[in-house]
């Protein structure tokens, strides 16, 4: 143990309290010498492990005007948390979503990533790509000492988290001189790993050092994480609503029509897929600290934090593709309108190949100059540079993220069924009588590549100021005041190959495919974790081949003349036309003013903070797009929008201002029960997404699927007025138990409307004259008239050119495009909730528990049976938290298990129709376990298990039965030491 002393006053107290939770380095660093106590002043024992780090948490929480929470060090290093993201998700309110079974970005009191902040040591970070949204799965808890959450607006603080404001305090080495340093080395076995390595790597260290009686500082932290792991999932990319009209007038026999809540129309799913997903991440992170204090008074901080997450994926799939209309053979609807069963003809079964590189590169350097001109003021100049970039084409032989689809076309019908089990079934009835394809009929379908990277950079300088009231006999404590200037770009670029390698199927291609290419797998092992999953389902089999292989024979076939005999291959050639390349820029200027009053009103001490923020924006934006030409019919099921060579030049410029007043009152009401209110205005910046000029055309535009959309460079930022009441009882050293109510009211919410519009030039094949001459030519015959059958019709009939390419006439009708743009709406929206946390520790025994829940309603919620445009609060759900522990005598032991009820992940399907299908996810529950041995004062070893219950991931649409992924992980388990000296 460490004891420290100082002496007791109100603001003293709270001072000590706040930086010594703020400023903190991890504990493995925290050794100090005993000071004995003088007369007069006050000995305080601060604790070290689990139960010191809760201690420092809860008092900061207690000590922090408005509503904060924090994390700190002790914590960080003991939760099995492999990334900030899953450690922020132990705080009250705070739920986090998943991405490739890690923890990725938060959701805080029903507001997800984008209405979040984070900042590094107070200063605004880029997001990931062409998003505000940063991605914690990128940071490790190596070198961080605090994470504070402040859920209540605050002056000071940047604008841009209207849910909450994170801020990730790194290390300080003046803050706890002399040398401190500890390193730790993992091995990780991801239990889901068939490709890769059994056991990966992760070594991380952090050291610091003050030279020169403690003038100098210097601090350095690192990590290097590798990890290997199979992603296995079943996924429908949309679901298509079809309208009474457009049912086909079947044999009553062949209908089963369950209609009850909806009756109007019907859902029929886009296809019906499965992959396996072989993915292989490296992770890194460093920082560099120098520290420079020549007088007590003045502290100048140099930083540069670096991290790079690089991740490679092969995976491969197998599915079906539908279409409808004509194709419907028989299907049936359950009460809300959906198939759960369809048998369905033309179009195609296949398998796929695909492959990817990224590489996310972040870097932040920072200075900061701290002084203390006197007794009364207290100056802080603040600049940091930081980007963030995302390349997708990080794979040098490739240059972009690659799929390659074989399969064939011949085949009499496919049926769905979801009628019983979590995974739906698939049957195809293939023309050679059987219900499996052999290897010799499978030809080539398409080939795609797309290149999209992004980038994100944030030059801000700011100017704090702090001063303190001792001239007037007033309960005024201090004024802070401050001016920041926030200059923010973000580019996009993107280039899509278009379908190379067909498209569509042809018998002649099955020659360039060996037999001994394919590879023959059953699916025992497959998604066994959900009922209807492993080698029970149905199709029991599917094909791998080589991705390489694939794409080397493809290119020669059909590109011999732009690649040339011999070459490697290369997508440069076949990108069509220009990239799309797009540009934001936000800069803002921004004062505040906040005071502190502190007074006692009868028995009570009582702290009101009030202060006022102003910020003036100006957005301008510039896009380079591409100008369709034409859309071609490919094949049977793929269109194509050809683009005029070259692109266009677009300016946009939008501009707002906006005053953001706060009001904080915190009473202890008696020692142990602290009672808080607060109102204020926060906003978030509407998503740069949404921001971005121009107007862009689906590249391939289906049937049912033909879409453009545009952004709105004058959108306002949401804006919500926030009331927090809450109560804490801190009834023992590391005991307390809080609830809290919230509600947020959100004006200028965004909404994204749609109109069916028409350009000239762009015509449309479908329901053309040739179409409707090929429709009654099949239907006179006798025939069903697919889109398989049109399309052969139009070939058969010289209608395609020789590459089977089908061109629009002039006496085509013209394209109907749903076509959306953003806007602010006029309507105001409202999130109230209540959160309700308690932890406790029971005496000396060394066991304690924590547990929290947040429970979230509003207007704002998704309604299945609305079929009109909707835009509701996405991410919103309940969570609770649940930990228990035990730590004594070297052993500490924690079992953590983290819950989130449904909800919403965004408005649209990759393939779905045009009637704003939501995707939600459904319930997700997992357990975590860490055990920690101090082997001696310098020496622990330590075991994690991450998700050790094989908790599995499903989502779905309008409706539970409109199923759109399952995924299976699986448990992953650490071992290692840590080494302090």
């Amino acid at each position: 143990m460490k004891h420290t002393t100082f002496k007791k006053t109100q603001l003293a107290t709270s001072m000590a309290l706040l930086m010594g939770s703020t400023l903190a380095l991890p504990t493995y660093a925290q050794e100090a010498e005993t000071a004995t106590p003088a007369e007069g002043e006050v000995e305080v024992i601060q604790v070290s492990g689990i139960r010191g780090s809760m201690i420092r948490s809860m008092d900061l929480k207690r000590s922090s005007n408005g509503v904060v929470d924090a994390i700190s060090a002790e914590e960080l290093g003991k939760f099995p948390d492999t990334n900030l993201a899953e450690a922020l998700q132990r705080i009250t309110g705070v739920t986090i979503s998943r991405n490739n079974g890690e923890g990725s970005q938060i959701t805080v009191r029903g507001f997800g990533p984008e209405f979040n902040l984070v900042t590094l040591n107070g200063r605004q970070m880029p997001g990931t790509g062409f998003t505000r949204s940063f991605d914690l799965a990128n940071l490790s808890s190596e070198g961080v000492s605090t994470l504070e959450l402040q859920k209540t607006a605050r002056a000071e603080n940047p604008s841009g988290g209207l849910g909450a404001t994170v801020n990730i305090i790194t290390m300080k080495p003046l803050s706890q001189p002399g040398q401190n340093a500890t390193i730790s080395v993992k091995g990780i076995h991801d239990t889901s790993v068939d490709e890769g390595d059994e056991l990966t790597p992760e070594i991380a260290g952090v050291y610091s050092n003050t030279f020169a009686d403690d003038m100098f500082g210097f601090g350095l932290s690192f990590s290097h994480q590798e990890r290997d792991f199979q992603q296995q999932s079943a996924n429908i990319q949309g679901w298509q609503l079809q309208e009474n009209e457009a049912l086909p007038d079947l044999d009553p026999s062949s209908v089963v029509d369950n209609r009850t809540n909806i009756t109007n129309a019907a859902f029929f799913p886009k296809d019906m897929n499965y992959g396996i997903n072989d993915v292989q991440r490296e992770r890194q992170n460093g920082q560099l600290v120098f520290q420079f204090r020549p007088i007590d008074a003045f502290t100048a901080t140099v930083d540069y934090t670096a991290s790079r997450a690089t991740t490679g994926s092969n995976s491969v799939g197998w599915g079906i593709w539908n279409n409808f209309g004509a194709n419907i053979n028989a299907y049936e609807l359950d009460e809300n309108g959906t198939a759960v069963f369809a048998d369905i003809s033309g179009d195609d079964a296949s398998f796929t190949a695909s492959r990817n590189t990224t590489r996310v590169d972040a870097r932040s350097l920072g200075v900061n100059l701290d002084w203390m001109v006197n007794d009364n003021l207290r100056l802080s100049l603040d600049y940091h540079d930081s980007y963030n970039e995302i390349d997708n084409g990080f794979d040098k032989g490739l240059g972009s993220s690659g799929q390659i689809i074989l399969g064939s076309n011949q085949l009499e019908s496919k049926v769905y069924d979801y009628r019983e089990g979590e995974i739906p079934q698939v049957f195809v009835n293939w023309n050679n009588g059987t219900n499996e394809i052999l290897p010799s009929e499978i030809d080539s379908n398409f080939s795609q590549f797309i290149y999209s990277p992004g980038r994100s950079d944030i030059e801000q300088i700011q100017l704090d100021g702090t001063w303190y009231n001792s001239a007037f006999d007033i309960p005024l404590s201090k004024v802070d005041f401050g001016y920041a200037r926030t200059e923010q770009a973000l580019s996009g670029f993107n280039a899509w190959s278009g379908l190379r390698g067909g498209p569509g199927f042809n018998p002649s291609f099955t020659q360039i495919f060996p037999d001994s290419m394919f590879v023959r797998n059953d699916t025992s092992g497959f998604l066994d974790n959900f009922d209807g999953g492993g080698a029970a389902m149905n199709p029991g089999y599917y094909y791998t081949f080589n991705f390489d292989e694939a794409i080397a024979r493809q290119l020669q076939y059909i590109t011999a003349d732009v690649v040339g005999e011999g070459n490697a291959y290369s997508i440069d050639p076949f990108f069509m036309g220009a990239p799309s390349v797009s540009n934001v820029e936000e800069i803002t200027d921004s004062i505040y003013v906040q005071t502190e009053w502190d007074f006692e009103l009868g028995d009570y001490y009582v702290q009101v903070n009030a202060g006022v923020r102003y910020e003036e924006t100006e957005v301008p934006s510039s896009a380079e797009v591409r100008v369709p030409q034409q859309v071609n019919w490919v094949a049977a099921s793929e269109w194509i929008t050809q683009f005029e060579d070259g692109l266009q030049l677009q300016d946009f410029t939008g501009e707002y201002d906006v005053l953001l007043p706060m009001f904080d009152v915190k009473v202890d009401v008696t020692d142990d029960i602290v009672a808080r209110f607060s109102w204020g205005k926060s906003i978030t910046r509407a998503p740069i997404g949404l921001l971005q000029g121009g107007l862009s055309f689906s590249g391939s535009p289906k049937i049912g699927a033909r879409t453009a959309s545009a952004g709105n460079t004058s959108l306002l930022p949401f804006e919500s007025s926030n009331i927090d009441l809450s109560f804490e009882w801190y009834y023992d050293e590391a005991s307390y138990a809080a609830i809290g109510l919230f509600r947020k009211s959100v004006e200028n919410y965004i909404t994204t409307t749609g109109q069916d519009r028409q350009f000239e030039g762009l015509r449309d094949i479908y329901q053309g004259p040739r179409w409707n001459e090929a429709v009654n030519a099949l239907e006179a015959a006798g025939e069903q008239a697919t889109d398989s059958a049109i399309y052969d019709y139009f070939v058969n009939n010289g209608y395609a050119d020789e590459n089977g390419v089908v061109t629009p006439n002039a006496d085509d009708p013209l394209i109907t495009w749903r076509t959306t743009q953003p806007g602010n709406s006029s309507d105001s929206k409202t999130v109230e909730g209540i959160e309700l946390a308690i932890q406790h520790t029971f005496g000396d025994t060394g066991f304690g528990f924590g547990a929290n829940a947040t429970l979230v309603d509003g207007d704002v919620e998704y309604d299945p049976y609305n079929l009109e445009e909707q835009d509701p609060l996405v991410g919103i759900s309940d969570s609770a938290n649940f930990q228990v522990f035990y730590e004594k005598e070297g052993l500490s032991v924690k079992v953590t298990y983290a819950w989130r009820s449904d909800y919403v992940v965004g408005i649209g399907q990759s393939q779905g129709s045009s009637d704003n299908p939501a995707t939600q996810f459904d319930t997700f529950g997992q357990i975590d376990a860490s055990i920690n041995y101090d082997v001696n004062e310098n020496l622990t070893v330590f075991l994690e298990g991450i998700n050790i219950n094989d908790e599995t991931e499903r989502g779905y649409g309008r409706f539970e039965e409109q199923f759109l992924f399952a995924r299976q992980y699986g448990p992953r388990y650490t071992l290692g030491a840590r080494y302090s000296f």
